[in-house]
């Protein structure tokens, strides 16, 4: 399960303290203007070490285009990007590879792989998300050309909505040597209607996939979410007039097809779960013993995940605008709807 996408085709590789981390993209139309200049702003926001309320590891994260380009353009070829690591410190986790840190994939992947790269978190790290963005990046090129627009925001800090507010608790969590989680918020301007396919194939449930995918969420919710639980039908219906939607409760999909509004996705991130306090835990053996984690670490990941969550909405879209375009060729209708 390390590919994501049915048309756009992605599977990513690396971990940590690797080598490198880098991603594949099977799939992508030909023709489109891409360069890594197109594709390093989205690592640049995603990076660590740019302000003291982040990781200070220290990776510049420039990406490296290895194939399937030409004069510039996609050739329809395999896309391969690639990112080294630079900044790895391996001696900050070597008391940890006979332990399982509380709230990380330690002991999941031990008893699934009976083995596992405990620097970092290997596989399972935060920073196995350079691949994806990268991928969602040249998404992103795609989707500009056809006036498709995808930003994300925060809404709140460990309950905070204030920016001032939300800082003074991040601040705050990392002095105690803690951390906090926050609620982030991205938004799909200018998709069309008819995205998405019924049944196993909603476009709300292909986002909420590819969101919970990302190793900090623990919620996903589309449009009203789980305040429509507390709604009226009445209230929670979107009335359609001629020139269109009323209100956009549904969050821009009815039926798991887009109906042309925009789209409305949110995730609940969990806090960091590496900190300093000291926590119980159990070894490979089973004994119980405490630890408190040292390395460089985000008190709060929430501002550095909103790169992520573009990149995945970003994949889930052209992937299905390139289903769609699938559809109505095979229907007789053509489309050139990621061309």
């Amino acid at each position: 399960m390390n590919s994501f996408g049915r048309s756009f085709r992605v599977t990513s590789f690396g971990e940590s303290h690797g080598k490198a981390l880098g991603v594949v993209i099977d799939g992508c139309p030909p023709g489109i203007p891409i360069s890594a200049g197109d594709i390093q702003p989205f690592l640049d926001r995603r990076r660590p070490g740019k302000s003291p309320l982040e990781s200070q590891r220290k990776e510049p994260d420039r990406v490296e285009i290895l194939s399937g380009t030409f004069g510039g353009k996609t050739t329809g070829a395999p896309i391969a990007l690639v990112v080294e690591n630079r900044d790895v410190r391996e001696e900050d986790y070597r008391e940890l590879g006979e332990i399982f840190r509380p709230g990380h994939a330690d002991f999941t992947y031990q008893a699934k792989y009976g083995i596992r790269d405990h620097r970092g978190g290997g596989r399972s790290s935060g920073r196995e998300t350079v691949a994806r963005v990268a991928a969602g990046a040249v998404a992103a090129k795609i989707l500009a050309g056809k006036g498709i627009k995808i930003t994300g925001r925060i809404l709140e800090i460990h309950g905070k909505r204030d920016p001032e507010a939300m800082e003074r608790e991040i601040e705050k969590a990392r002095d105690e040597g803690d951390s906090v989680g926050g609620i982030a918020e991205v938004l799909v301007s200018g998709c069309p209607a008819g995205l998405g396919d019924p049944v196993f194939g909603k476009l709300d449930a292909l986002l909420a996939h590819a969101l919970m995918g990302i190793g900090a969420v623990k919620g996903v919710e589309i449009g009203e979410g789980f305040a429509a639980a507390r709604m009226k039908g009445s209230k929670h219906n979107d009335a359609m007039t001629r020139s269109g939607f009323a209100t956009n409760h549904a969050g821009g999909i009815l039926g798991g097809i887009s109906t042309g509004q925009e789209i409305v996705a949110r995730i609940a991130v969990k806090p960091t779960p590496s900190i300093a306090k000291t926590q119980r835990t159990i070894d490979r053996r089973g004994k119980e013993v405490s630890v408190s984690i040292r390395g460089r670490h985000d008190p709060c990941i929430v501002p550095r995940i909103l790169p992520v969550a573009e990149a995945m909405v970003a994949l889930v879209i052209v992937d299905a605008m390139l289903e769609q375009a699938k559809y109505l060729d095979m229907s007789g209708e053509g489309t050139d709807a990621a061309g």
